[in-house]
């Protein structure tokens, strides 16, 4: 349990962190943006399953033209995760939810598999952003994790 809580500990702060570099950024590519948006829109969709409720009515991708309000989202997202992970114990970790997708389609899977996917995703689209970021002749942000784990 204690891995997963610094995996989403580790999330938080490289979300922070690469919201940091966009906004220093002034005019970061759209498309940047657009990925930093869905990055938080699908931790918001997993949560709302992992808390058993429905999530088709939550969209995985929109088009923002602004990181407006994402330093809010994060930081409620930061909380709720936070409860969420606070009430888990090892057992519940290996207990299956079973959820559908934004079409529908069921699904069945461990909490713990959950919880590593957000971790994961959220970290392959940021690897994706900072290409976009080099690509626009703007200085990337290290979001890996040995550099979380390397301060104090």
């Amino acid at each position: 349990m204690r891995s997963i809580r610094a995996l989403f500990d580790q999330l938080y702060w490289a979300d922070k962190r690469l919201l940091a570099t966009l906004e220093a950024a002034g005019h970061p590519p759209a498309a940047a943006i657009r990925l930093f948006d869905h990055i938080l829109n699908a931790e918001r969709v997993w949560l709302t399953r992992l808390e058993g409720r429905d999530s088709s009515h939550l969209p995985i991708w929109t088009s923002p033209d602004s990181l407006d309000g994402m330093r809010e989202r994060i930081e409620a997202l930061r909380a709720a995760f936070g409860r969420f992970l606070s009430a888990l114990d090892d057992a519940a970790l290996d207990a299956v939810l079973e959820y559908r997708n934004q079409s529908g389609v069921p699904f069945r899977n461990k909490v713990r598999d959950i919880l590593l996917h957000v971790a994961l995703h959220g970290q392959y689209h940021r690897g994706q952003i900072n290409q976009l970021l080099r690509g626009a002749g703007l200085e990337p942000i290290n979001v890996d994790y040995i550099m979380f784990a390397r301060e104090p």
